[in-house]
């Protein structure tokens, strides 16, 4: 019995000078973790959460169209919006949550979502196209019209998805783009 109550309190003092020793020095205990940077996996790797994974789906998509299967187009292209309306929503709502303490997040945050927009609306005229090449305007028409809520008739891509409706005959005016209106 005498052992184990020598043995406890040397236990405890051991354990608590570990304890101080970590809070006091964490590169002292634990130097390989110290010396460590952060991973960043996701910049690193294809993962689904990254402007890179839409993109890479767009090209695949791309190529899958360019090569007469449309079904895999399809496919590749409504994984590339779902892509970007996560992201889009995650930057959005980190942006949200460091306004006012610290500018530069939602400064990076709303650079990143406007990549992602602009990714989401060539998404979006590719399966536009897509649904033309098949005979389908009529649902290519939400898409179209999506491109020229969220970018404005102003980009390019918001005068290419309003070019597009005019070219399926579900508007009639046609954008002159900063010409007088009228003037032919």
């Amino acid at each position: 019995m005498v052992s184990s109550a020598v043995r406890r309190p040397s236990r405890q003092l051991g354990g608590t000078a570990l304890a101080l020793l970590a809070v006091l020095a964490p590169g002292v205990c634990l130097p390989a973790l110290a010396q460590q940077q952060p991973e960043r996996t996701l910049a690193a790797t294809q993962s689904p959460i990254s402007l890179d994974a839409a993109r890479r789906l767009l090209a695949q998509g791309d190529a899958a169209a360019a090569s007469g299967n449309l079904a895999e187009a399809r496919r590749q292209f409504d994984l590339a919006r779902d892509y970007c309306r996560r992201l889009l929503g995650f930057y959005r709502d980190l942006s949200g949550s460091f306004r006012g303490l610290d500018a530069r997040i939602p400064r990076e945050m709303d650079q990143k979502g406007r990549q992602a927009l602009e990714l989401l609306a060539q998404t979006n005229l590719r399966l536009a196209a897509l649904f033309r090449r098949q005979n389908e305007p009529e649902v290519a028409v939400p898409l179209l019209v999506e491109v020229v809520k969220v970018m404005t008739p102003a980009t390019e891509e918001g005068r290419k998805a309003y070019q597009m409706l005019l070219e399926i005959g579900f508007v009639t005016t046609p954008y002159t783009a900063g010409q007088a209106a009228g003037t032919p």
